[in-house]
């Protein structure tokens, strides 16, 4: 029995802070097809769309404003949106980054309700490295997944305000949300990066690629 194929066309957003080429290859590897894209009209048509992100919140936060109200919309009509590391940040409501960098309170795209919260105690900052998947709940994009291992570079992580949001944990020092989630399921975050994740990195890009197509 031959495994399904599943297409989706898949808008990586492209606001200037994103990782685009590795995503972009992860997915198309996951067999999507994937379009880089500065237009908000190319949002719309999409089947799904990718926020991926490296570097500080305020600046994310800064560079996505044209994408703000596009993408809110796509999330309240139930279009998949996955976030990618800072990306995944974005979508919760705010982040200690940004008050601990001295740049007032920068609200994010508060899809889910939380903040982002850095690492304290003696452990090294930033995390980095391979750590596991603890998977807490179902959701289409952990499926086949729980107990892998994931790449991971980050000073701050998720706090959702609803515990079930929370889909998978990592232990570093403490458990944190390393795949969070809204209760609709589309909108999704990966703290780690999936690109960079070997064979458990394809499968969640496959598994979102598969929910994108399917819906």
């Amino acid at each position: 029995m031959t495994e399904r194929q599943t297409t989706a066309e898949v808008v990586v957003l492209d606001y200037g802070l994103g990782n685009l080429r590795s995503v972009t290859r992860g997915l198309e590897r996951a067999d999507a097809h994937v379009q880089i894209s500065d237009d908000p009209a190319d949002l719309d048509a999409a089947d799904g769309i990718v926020l991926p992100g490296v570097g500080a919140f305020s600046e994310g936060m800064d560079n996505a404003g044209p994408f703000r109200d596009i993408l809110l919309d796509a999330a309240t009509e139930g279009k998949p949106l996955l976030g990618i590391c800072l990306g995944m940040q974005m979508l919760l409501t705010d982040s200690q980054e940004a008050e601990h960098a001295g740049e007032g309170d920068v609200k994010g795209l508060d899809l889910i309700p939380g903040t982002n919260v850095r690492f304290g105690g003696d452990r090294k900052v930033p995390h980095m490295g391979w750590n596991e998947l603890s998977v807490g709940r179902d959701h289409p994009l952990l499926a086949g997944v729980d107990g892998e291992h994931a790449y991971f570079v980050h000073s701050y992580y998720a706090q959702p305000d609803d515990r079930d949001a929370a889909v998978a944990t990592t232990d570093y020092g403490e458990r944190f949300a390393s795949v969070v989630a809204n209760e609709a399921g589309n909108v999704m975050g990966t703290q780690f990066h999936p690109e960079k994740s070997g064979e458990t990195g394809l499968r969640i890009l496959r598994n979102f690629v598969e929910y994108c197509g399917d819906r």
